[in-house]
C-alpha cells in the first residue's frame, strides 16, 4: 500500500466517523463542528482525485462561511434539547424506512454504476490535436471557462448572494426596546445644563439623635 492510498483511507475512516457522530452528538454545536470535520475530510479526498477546484470550493464556501453561520446560529439560539427529543421514538419507524431506503439506492448506484477499471482517471498531461503532450491543470481550465462562457451567470449569481444577505441583515435587525444603545447625534447635540440640574432645596435641622442606655442592676 502506497502512501497515496493510506492517506485515501485515513481520510475515508476519520470522514465516516464524523458523519455518523453528527447524527448522533446531543448537543447541535458539537454536531456541527462534526460536520466542518467532515468537509475537510471530503476536501483532502478531492485533492487526492486532483479535484483541486472542488477541495478549495469546499473549504472556501461551506467550511469557510455555511457551516461558521450555522455553528454562530446555533450556538446564538436558545435551542432545548428536550423539547427536540420529544417525539423521536413515535417518528422514528418514518426515520428507519426512510433512512433504509436511500441505503438501496445508493448501494444500487455504487455497485451497479462504478465498477472496477470503470473510473477515467483525470491525467497530468493531456495530448493536444497536434499530437504534443502538454501540461494540464484542472482549476485553471474550470477558471477560464467560468470567467469567460459562464461570466454573466456568475455575476447574477453574485448579484443574487448580495441581495439575499442584504435581506438576511434587514429581516434580523429589529429594534429592541431592551437595548441600552445611545444615538451619536443625540451625543453631539448634548449641552452641558441638560446633563445636570443644580436644584436649591431649603436648610433643614436634622433631629439629633438620643442614644438610651440602660444600666444594669446593682446586685
Amino acid at each position: 500500500m502506497d502512501v497515496k492510498t493510506g492517506f485515501f483511507y485515513l481520510f475515508a475512516l476519520v470522514m465516516l466517523f464524523a458523519a455518523f457522530r453528527v447524527v448522533t452528538a446531543r448537543n447541535p454545536v458539537h454536531a456541527v463542528l462534526y460536520l466542518m470535520l467532515t468537509f475537510s475530510q471530503a476536501a483532502g479526498i478531492w485533492l487526492l482525485l486532483k479535484a483541486e477546484f472542488l477541495a478549495i470550493v469546499l473549504v472556501l464556501v461551506y467550511l469557510g462561511a455555511v457551516m461558521v453561520l450555522f455553528l454562530f446560529v446555533v450556538m446564538m439560539l436558545d435551542i432545548h434539547i428536550d423539547t427536540l427529543r420529544q417525539g423521536f421514538w413515535r417518528h422514528f419507524p418514518l426515520a428507519l424506512a426512510m433512512g433504509a431506503l436511500i441505503s438501496l439506492e445508493m448501494a444500487v448506484v455504487l455497485f451497479g454504476g462504478f465498477r472496477a477499471g470503470d473510473a477515467p482517471v483525470v491525467p497530468e498531461t493531456v495530448t493536444n490535436a497536434a499530437g504534443q503532450v502538454v501540461q494540464y491543470s484542472n482549476s485553471q481550465e474550470l477558471g477560464s471557462i467560468l470567467y469567460t462562457e459562464y461570466l454573466y451567470p456568475i455575476e447574477i449569481a453574485a448579484v443574487i448572494l448580495l441581495v439575499a444577505m442584504i435581506t438576511a441583515i434587514g429581516l434580523t435587525l429589529r429594534e429592541r426596546k431592551d437595548t441600552k444603545k445611545i444615538d451619536p447625534s443625540d451625543q453631539v447635540r448634548v449641552r452641558a445644563r441638560d446633563r445636570m440640574e443644580v436644584v436649591k432645596l431649603a436648610a433643614t435641622q436634622a433631629p439629633v439623635a438620643v442614644a438610651v442606655v440602660a444600666e444594669e442592676p446593682k446586685k
